[in-house]
């Protein structure tokens, strides 16, 4: 895609560090520079003010990647290609039925009412929930490492959506400034929320997170 767009070698492509190496990897094959932006706090998709502050002359394209089923804001960051003459793409998810983005919408608002001590994704408009994020921040107590490790020893299955950033892996390591990335990546848990899920299913989750709770508390 980006070669049959005329992006290639000596140009630079603005991705988010925040998950997909494929992209990453795209770009390089393309023989152009991945430039990692940071992200929105909300959304975790490429934060458009953000995307502006890293364009340079040899800026050719921006890809926008829409997280966990909450759609990235993307009238703005077009708006930013627009202003600079830049290519903007999009890689979307997997489309799921209607009826089961709907039940998935029904157990994450079920979720969204229950949980305590965790913080609770903002839904926003179109969300359809692919994974059900929350943030388990670190505060010297135990951390999201540890919460996901007690879920699980109280059987609920969940998982870390992206345990390391791009900009720290070795084929990308850069050194950039990306705190909400970092945050994101050091606080997020993906919770289940798939349609087959019963009742009773996610009263254990909600039981099992809330007995949970304490670790959350500020260290004294």
């Amino acid at each position: 895609m980006l070669r049959a767009a005329g992006v290639g070698v000596g140009d630079e492509v603005i991705v988010p560090a925040f998950g997909n190496a494929d992209v990453a990897g795209a770009v390089t094959l393309a023989g152009a520079l991945p430039v990692f932006a940071d992200v929105d706090p909300v959304t975790y998709c490429l934060d458009a003010a953000v995307v502006e502050a890293v364009v340079t002359p040899r800026t050719a394209a921006v890809v926008v990647v829409h997280r966990f089923g909450r759609p990235a804001d993307v009238g703005r960051l077009r708006g930013v290609g627009q202003r600079h003459g830049l290519l903007v793409l999009e890689q979307g998810e997997s489309v799921a039925p209607y009826d089961e983005i709907a039940r998935r919408r029904e157990r994450a608002a079920y979720l969204d009412g229950r949980l305590r001590g965790v913080r609770t994704p903002d839904g926003g408009d179109g969300h359809t929930y692919q994974q059900y994020v929350v943030r388990v921040p670190g505060n010297g107590r135990p951390d999201r490492d540890a919460f996901a490790r007690a879920l699980r020893g109280r059987g609920v299955e969940c998982r870390v959506p992206v345990k390391t950033p791009l900009h720290r892996l070795p084929e990308f390591r850069r050194c950039v400034s990306l705190p909400e990335t970092e945050r994101a990546a050091d606080e997020t848990l993906a919770l289940p929320v798939d349609a087959a899920l019963t009742k009773r299913d996610m009263q254990r989750i909600v039981a099992a997170c809330n007995a949970l709770g304490g670790l959350l508390q500020p260290a004294f």
